[in-house]
C-alpha cells in the first residue's frame, strides 16, 4: 500500500483539487453561450442592417467567449469576481427601483410564479429584508472590486439611501430623484474602478499575446494547442457541459410529464421513460459542441474500460492505455462523416445507433489488441499458473462470443445494407483473429508441454498468422469496396473519401507491403539456413556441445557457420532474422568466393566435426560459393521488425489506421 503523506501534503492535494474543479466549473458557462449562439437562426423577413447587427453581435460573443474561456486561472478567477461584483450592482439598481414604485410596504404581497411567497406581507419585516438584501449586495459588491474600507462604506450607504427614503415615506418624487442619483453614483464607480482595471487588462492581454507568440514560434501551432487543451482541462469541460445540459433538459421533461399526467408520483412508465431516453439522446447530439461532449463522456467510459480490462489481464504495456482516446476519435469521425447533428431527429437517433455498433467492433477490436500479447507472452514463457491464463482465456472468448451475438441480433432485426455488411464483416474478422491467436496459444503450450525442441514451430506459426494476415487484407479490400459504393451511390462527402484513401494507404497497402518484405526475408534466411552444412546422425554425439543460442542439445541435427560454430537451424534462422553475423565471433555468416583458412577456429567448444565424405571445409567452400550476397544491415533490421511484429500479433495498426478502416461506414 502506497504511503500516505503528511497531512499538509492531503490538504494541499485537496485544495488544488476544490481549485481544479471551481476552474472547470467557470469554464462551463462559455460552452453554453457558444453553443446558444450556434443553434440560434435568422430571421430572414428582418432588414439587412439588424441581420449585420446580429452577425456582429454573434461573432462578438463567440470571441468574448473563446476568450474567457483559455484564460489563466488566476485571470478567470478575476474575471468572474468583477462580473460577479458588476451583476450585484445592477440587481441592487433593480431591487430599489421595484420596491420604490412597485411594492405595497403594508398592504401587499408578493409571490413567485410557483406560489411560493417571496417577501413578508408587513411593513417592517419588509423592510428588514430590503436592508439585509442590500446589505449583503452591497458587501459583495465592495468586497469584489477590492474597494477601501472608507470609501466602501460611503458605497453601502449609498445603496441604502433609497431604501432609507421609503422607511420616512418621502414623496414619490423624491424617492425616484433617490433612487436615480444612487444608481448614477454606483454606474460612475463602476466606470471608474473599470478605467482603474484597464491597465492591469492591458498588460495582461500583451503578456498573454507575447507569450502566445512565443510558443508558438518554439513549439509551432500543434504543441500550442495541446498545451491549451491540456491547461484548460478541456475535455473534463466537455464532460460537465454535456452531462449538466443533459440533466437539465432531462428535469425539465421529468417535469413535464408529470404536468401532463397531472400526478405527483415521480415514477414514470416504461413507454415514457423510452421515450425521455431518446429525446435526451436526440437532444444529447444535436450540434458540434454536443458531439464533441459526448465524445468527451465516451472516452471517459472508455478510458476505465481499458483500465479494468488491462488489470483484469494483468498487462502493463503503456501502448494499451489509448483506449480512452481511440474510441472518442472515431465516434467524433463517424459523426462528422455522416453529418449527425444536421439531421433531423428521428434520422439523427437511428444513424448514432448505427454509429455507436460500428464504434463497440472498433472497440472489441482494440480489445484484442490489448489481450494478444499477453496471451502470446503467457504461452511463449510456459507459465503454467491457472490464475494467469484464465483471464486472458475469458476476455479472448468473450471476444468471439459478442460479434457473434452482435451479428445474429442485427441481422434478425434489419435488413441487408451496406451498413450491417460493414459491421458483419468487422465482426467476422474479429472473430479470425481471436482464432488466430488462440490457434498460435495452443501451438505455443504443445511446444512447451513436451519441453522438447519443435523446429517446425516457428513455420506453423508463421503460416498461422500469414493466414490471418491474408484475410485480414481480403477484408479491408472488400470494405474498402463497399465504402466506395456507399460513396458514390449513397452518401458522399469530403470526409468519406479522406477517409477511404487513408484506409486504402494503412490497410491496404502497407499491409501488402510490410507482408510481402517479412515474406521475402524469411525466404532470403531460409535459402541461406540451407546453404550451410548439416551434421546428422552420430556424429551429433561427438560434438559435446549445446546450441549457443537456446543452450539445448543437440538432438536431430544442427548448422555449422563458416566459422566452425554449431547451432541448432531453427535458432540460426531466428538470429538471421535480426543481424547476418554469428552469435559467438560476430563474423559473416555469409562469404563470397574467397575463404579463409578455418582449420585453426574452433567451434563452441574447440571440437571441430569429423568429415563424412570430405572435410567439413571443402563442403562450406562449394555450399557458399553458390550462395547470394549477403543481407545488408538495413534488412536484417527490418527483419527484425517484422518478426517482432509478427510475435506480437501482426503488424500493430495507428490509430489514423484503426479510423480509416472503421469510418467506412454506410447510410
Amino acid at each position: 500500500m502506497a504511503a500516505v503523506g503528511p497531512p499538509q501534503q492531503q490538504v494541499r492535494m485537496a485544495q488544488q483539487q476544490v481549485w481544479a474543479a471551481l476552474e472547470v466549473a467557470l469554464r462551463v458557462p462559455c460552452l453554453y453561450i457558444i453553443d446558444a449562439i450556434f443553434n440560434s437562426y435568422y430571421d430572414s423577413s428582418q432588414s439587412s442592417l439588424c441581420i449585420l447587427l446580429q452577425i456582429f453581435l454573434r461573432l462578438l460573443g463567440i470571441i468574448v467567449s473563446s476568450t474567457v474561456l483559455i484564460l489563466s486561472q488566476r485571470s478567470l478567477f478575476k474575471f468572474y469576481m468583477y462580473s460577479s461584483a458588476f451583476l450585484l450592482a445592477a440587481t441592487s439598481v433593480l431591487v430599489n427601483y421595484y420596491a420604490a414604485l412597485h411594492i405595497d410596504f403594508y398592504g401587499a404581497y408578493n409571490t413567485s410564479a410557483f406560489g411560493i411567497e417571496l417577501l413578508p406581507r408587513k411593513g417592517p419585516s419588509l423592510w428588514m429584508a430590503l436592508i439585509v438584501l442590500q446589505l449583503t449586495f452591497g458587501i459583495g459588491y465592495v468586497t469584489l472590486l477590492q474597494i477601501q474600507s472608507i470609501y466602501s462604506q460611503l458605497i453601502i450607504l449609498n445603496i441604502l439611501v433609497p431604501i432609507i427614503g421609503l422607511i420616512t415615506e418621502l414623496p414619490l418624487y423624491i424617492r425616484e430623484t433617490l433612487i436615480f442619483t444612487s444608481s448614477l453614483i454606483l454606474i460612475v464607480n463602476t466606470l471608474l474602478v473599470l478605467a482603474v482595471k484597464l491597465k492591469w487588462f492591458y498588460y495582461s492581454t500583451r503578456y498573454v499575446y507575447l507569450l502566445v507568440r512565443h510558443m508558438y514560434r518554439i513549439y509551432g501551432l500543434q504543441l500550442l494547442m495541446e498545451d491549451t487543451w491540456k491547461r484548460i482541462r478541456f475535455p473534463d469541460i466537455l464532460r460537465v457541459f454535456w452531462l449538466t445540459r443533459i440533466t437539465a433538459q432531462a428535469t425539465v421533461l421529468m417535469y413535464i410529464l408529470r404536468m401532463a399526467n397531472e400526478t405527483e408520483s415521480f415514477f414514470i412508465s416504461w413507454d415514457d421513460f423510452w421515450d425521455v431516453i431518446c429525446n435526451l439522446i436526440i437532444s444529447g447530439c444535436d450540434s458540434t459542441l454536443t458531439v464533441l461532449g459526448m465524445s468527451a463522456v465516451i472516452s471517459s467510459i472508455a478510458h476505465y474500460l481499458g483500465l479494468g480490462i488491462l488489470a483484469f489481464i494483468g498487462s502493463t504495456e503503456e501502448d494499451d492505455r489509448r483506449l480512452g482516446f481511440v474510441a472518442p476519435v472515431l465516434f467524433f469521425i463517424l459523426a462528422l462523416q455522416t453529418g449527425l447533428s444536421g439531421l433531423r431527429p428521428e434520422e439523427r437517433l437511428i444513424r448514432l445507433s448505427r454509429n455507436m455498433c460500428l464504434l463497440l467492433t472498433a472497440v472489441l477490436h482494440f480489445i484484442h489488441g490489448m489481450t494478444d500479447p499477453v496471451l502470446m507472452s503467457l504461452s511463449a514463457s510456459h507459465v503454467s499458473s491457472f490464475h494467469r491464463h484464465f483471464p486472458v482465456l475469458f476476455v479472448s472468448a468473450c471476444l468471439f462470443i459478442l460479434p457473434v451475438l452482435l451479428s445474429y441480433v442485427l441481422w434478425h432485426h434489419y435488413a441487408l445494407n451496406t451498413w450491417l455488411f460493414a459491421v458483419t464483416a468487422f465482426c467476422v474478422e474479429l472473430c479470425l483473429k481471436v482464432i488466430v491467436s488462440l490457434t498460435v496459444y495452443t501451438l505455443f503450450m504443445i511446444d512447451g508441454y513436451y519441453n522438447v525442441l519443435w523446429e517446425k514451430l516457428d513455420d506453423y506459426v508463421y503460416f498461422v498468422r500469414s493466414t490471418g494476415n491474408i484475410i485480414e487484407f481480403i477484408f479491408g479490400v472488400v470494405m474498402f469496396g463497399n465504402g466506395a459504393y456507399t460513396m458514390m451511390f449513397e452518401s458522399g462527402s469530403k470526409i468519406r473519401a479522406c477517409m477511404m484513401c487513408l484506409h486504402a494507404y494503412f490497410n491496404i497497402y502497407l499491409q501488402v507491403k510490410n507482408g510481402w518484405k517479412t515474406f521475402m526475408n524469411r525466404r532470403t534466411a531460409v535459402k541461406k539456413i540451407n546453404s550451410l552444412p548439416e551434421i546428422k546422425g552420430s556424429h551429433l554425439q561427438e560434438i559435446d556441445d549445446v546450441c549457443a543460442i537456446c543452450y539445448h542439445e543437440f538432438t536431430t541435427s544442427a548448422r555449422i557457420t563458416p566459422c566452425n560454430h554449431y547451432f541448432h537451424a531453427l535458432c540460426l534462422r531466428k538470429w538471421l532474422y535480426i543481424q547476418d553475423t554469428c552469435p559467438m565471433c560476430h563474423q559473416k555468416v555469409y562469404i563470397e568466393d574467397d575463404i579463409k583458412d578455418n582449420s585453426n577456429i574452433s567451434n563452441n567448444n574447440g571440437f571441430i566435426a569429423p568429415n563424412e565424405n570430405q572435410n567439413p571445409e571443402e563442403a562450406l567452400r562449394e555450399d557458399a560459393a553458390g550462395s547470394d550476397r549477403e543481407l545488408n544491415e538495413d534488412d536484417s533490421t527490418d527483419c527484425d521488425d517484422d518478426v517482432q511484429r509478427e510475435r506480437n500479433g501482426g503488424t500493430q495498426r495507428t490509430g489514423a489506421a484503426a479510423a480509416a478502416e472503421f469510418n467506412d461506414d454506410t447510410d
